[in-house]
């Protein structure tokens, strides 16, 4: 009689990988990762001065007229072209570093389940680039305006290119990989890790780390801008929690099918 297990992972080596050989694989997917990141960080450090200003646009427009931002170390410049062109390579190199994700899990998968992949990378993608807009349509025009509404006579802002390029990489990748919460949910449901009753059971741990993380990546202080940072996040933590659950019924449907065949003379 056929298991569910049987149907999940195929009778190959690869279904019979020990762990050692899980930590190459896992190695070897990163490796491959790594390098079209180099190959996306090497095409856009031609682009990086492009780039900067692309970057530096959302303070830019807040900054006092005449005001710009400055470099206190004479090899500033220099190293942030090339952070710029590390980011910007990472965003592009990006369907292909989910490519890679997808192969790793795809042996804990179902059949059907293995044939989602195109679906997968492009919804990851585009979640990720989603939350890489919010943040800079968003987020940081109302962070800078705040900020900034601070100057006076006898205060003038003069900031540092490598303090703003750092924050504003930090917020730009944590909003990303925010927005990837319901292709997060949904593979580690499917590789049964967790389920879905699960998830629902720790509905109310996942709004406090939401209000939290909304907490801790709003740049301004205000309880407002702080919950409409936590809300995206539990919309999308329940938006996993129904495609997750939907899966789960296909597969119960399936396993009931496959029963049934098995039991009938």
């Amino acid at each position: 009689m056929t298991s569910e297990n049987d149907d999940r992972i195929e009778p190959t080596d690869e279904a019979r990988m020990s762990f050692l050989d899980h930590l190459s694989e896992l190695r070897s997917r990163l490796m491959r990762a790594m390098i079209a990141i180099a190959l996306g960080f090497a095409l856009c450090m031609v682009f990086s001065e492009r780039l900067f200003k692309l970057l530096a646009a959302p303070i830019i427009r807040y900054l006092p007229d005449g005001a710009s931002l400055v470099f206190t170390a004479l090899q500033s410049p220099f190293f942030i072209y090339i952070k710029v062109g590390f980011i910007a390579g990472l965003f592009l190199a990006l369907p292909y570093v989910l490519y890679e994700i997808w192969l790793f899990v795809k042996p804990g998968l179902y059949e059907r389940e293995k044939k989602l992949a195109a679906p997968f990378i492009v919804l990851a993608t585009g979640l990720f680039y989603a939350g890489a807009a919010f943040c800079y349509f968003i987020v940081f025009p109302a962070a800078f305006q705040f900020f900034l509404s601070f100057e006076s006579p006898e205060l003038k802002p003069m900031i540092d290119i490598k303090e703003y390029v750092s924050l504003f990489t930090m917020l730009l990748l944590a909003f990303g990989v925010i927005f990837e919460t319901p292709i997060i949910v949904v593979l580690i449901g499917l590789l049964g890790l967790v389920d879905s009753n699960q998830l629902r059971k720790g509905r109310r741990y996942s709004i406090v780390i939401a209000f939290i993380v909304g907490a801790v990546l709003t740049p301004t202080p205000d309880p407002l801008n702080q919950t409409l940072m936590a809300v995206p996040i539990m919309i999308l933590y329940e938006v996993g929690l129904r495609i997750l659950g939907s899966f789960e019924k296909k597969r119960k449907a399936e396993a009931e099918d496959e029963a049934t065949q098995q039991t009938s003379p």
